[in-house]
């Protein structure tokens, strides 16, 4: 099996403000536009067979406005009408069964030696009918071409059909200007499996690049961590050893070592205790030497087990991180909490996705040809900055928001770092309802929505009128980054969110607003 280049994204230093003091909440109004829409927008439900995590990630928080990348100033939807509303239709006659519903990802227009192809990723969830594990379904992505020579009349032709499975939706997925590979950034990893092979040949053959569950779960309170594993078969209480010690933990199921190593934290090993579950599960609870602490993980470099969010603490995490956004337009730089503090960011920077990477796919060979270990980098969004190139994808680098632009031609430096959004990655994390993030493509502001009428709107340093002074750190500030927010006038869910330069797009069930950021024009 081929093994895929290890790679890296080179952070461009320039580009990064250390001296950040945070964003200054500005009371300029923005002009703002609305135009009731004559049919609402047509919403897809989901149905009840459509349940778990990954319809809701593919299909509950689906963007219903689109953006024109040629001429930013003209969006799109579909109303309940069925009509494709601002927007000239080519027709392009292609009749093909495409089975089960899915979502267009990504698509390209080729024009290759006369002959004119259409490149598109199309996302579904199906159901895998033998799995006796997890939820029972899968992450299939298809990469479609169809094509037809330009000097005949003929209809479109399928030229390729390939598909790809995972076991979560990427945050990311788009093919290349050229058509000769595809980029995915995902928490789990997508492999190729090939155009009329058997699932279960498939499995056979890739057993050794097949997705596996956790070897266990764990979860954690400010006082103790619990860690539920699940267990063989016949595997009795006389089967079962677990060994406590002060830094780490030593775990045995029928004579078999299944987790040993040291831990990242002490425990009262005294105080630990393990039971067997009715669902013949193991449950073992440690007791935290150093009460409060947040552990990143379980036992020191083990990816084996899969953390658990409690709903509780990620509130409580983002109720101290309210205080980075201002309510003054001009706050005490003396105060306890200024806008950037380096000291609270501990629990903030926990990502739990901490597997999830970025993968380029060769469209020939179908192999995987570099691979980015993205860490703790969040992903937050992508744009179009130039409709030649593919999609930009903006990581959480740190407290900042850095945005990268793939460059498919350069094999060696295939990732440049373009633009950073100061502080944005820990602003970000304190929004609660956001659904929707977005920039301009000139990198001049980025922009959040939440669920219902906020919009959050983060500009980019400039020059002041009159120079500041900070006290703190005594010496003059002579430009600021301004916070707006935008308030909508109803109380119907956001469904689609687009930025241009000028212009922020917002579109809800009944009406679609237009907000004025550029207001020098």
């Amino acid at each position: 099996m081929e093994v895929a280049a290890n790679c890296s994204l080179r952070v461009k230093r320039p580009l990064l403000d250390p001296r950040f003091e945070g964003y200054k909440l500005s009371l300029e109004p923005l002009p703002s536009y609305q135009l009731e829409l004559d049919a609402a927008v047509a919403e897809v439900k989901l149905r009840d067979d459509q349940y778990t995590l990954e319809h809701m990630h593919a299909f509950g928080m689906y963007n219903y406005l689109h953006c024109d990348p040629w001429y930013q100033d003209s969006v799109y939807y579909i109303d309940n009408l069925g009509r494709i509303m601002n927007l000239t239709v080519m027709l392009i006659v292609f009749n093909e069964e495409l089975g089960s519903p899915f979502i267009i990802i990504h698509s390209i227009s080729l024009l290759k030696a006369e002959e004119h192809a259409i490149a598109t990723l199309l996302l579904r969830i199906e159901k895998e009918e033998l799995a006796m594990k997890g939820s029972g379904f899968y992450v299939s992505l298809e990469w479609v071409t169809i094509s037809k020579k330009c000097e005949d009349n003929k209809k479109y032709e399928m030229a390729k059909c390939n598909s790809l499975r995972g076991k979560s939706v990427p945050h990311y997925a788009a093919i290349e200007p050229d058509g000769n590979g595809l980029m995915i950034v995902s928490y789990k990893s997508f492999t190729f499996v090939q155009a009329g092979q058997d699932l279960e040949e498939s499995k056979d053959e890739n057993m050794s690049e097949e997705i596996k569950e956790p070897l266990y779960y764990w979860q954690q309170t400010e006082d103790d961590l619990t860690v539920t594993i699940q267990l063989p078969e016949d595997c009795t209480k006389e089967d079962i050893q677990v060994q406590f010690l002060p830094d780490s933990v030593n775990i045995v199921l029928k004579g078999q070592r299944f987790l040993e190593g040291k831990l990242f934290s002490s425990i009262d090993h005294e105080s630990s205790t393990w039971i067997i579950k009715e669902n013949n599960s193991l449950e073992i609870s440690l007791i935290k030497k150093n009460e409060g602490m947040t552990w990143p993980e379980l036992v020191v470099g083990d990816k084996q087990g899969e953390f658990i969010r409690d709903s509780a603490q990620c509130a409580a995490i983002a109720e101290r991180l309210m205080h980075l956004t201002s309510d003054e337009l001009n706050p005490n730089p003396d105060k306890d909490k200024p806008p950037c503090n380096a000291q609270e960011l501990e629990e903030c920077d926990i990502f739990f996705e901490e597997n999830f990477s970025l993968c380029r796919f060769d469209g020939n060979t179908l192999k995987t040809t570099h691979v980015v270990n993205l860490g703790s980098n969040q992903y937050l969004f992508s744009v179009i900055v130039d409709p030649k190139e593919m999609p930009c994808f903006c990581l959480r680098h740190d407290v900042d928001a850095l945005l990268w632009q793939p460059h498919s031609s350069k094999q060696d430096d295939m990732w440049e770092h373009i633009a950073t959004f100061n502080a944005l990655g820990y602003v970000q994390a304190s929004k609660r309802d956001k659904k929707f993030f977005a920039c301009a493509p000139n990198y001049s502001y980025a922009a959040l929505c939440e669920c219902l009428r906020r919009v959050f709107i983060y500009r980019q340093p400039t020059p002041m009128s009159t120079v500041l002074y900070n006290r703190k750190e005594g010496r003059q500030v002579g430009q600021v980054a301004k916070q707006q927010v935008a308030s909508l006038e109803t109380n119907d869910p956001i469904l689609g969110f687009q930025a241009t330069n000028e212009r922020l797009f917002v579109l809800t069930t009944k009406n679609l607003f237009l907000i004025k950021v550029n207001t020098e024009n």
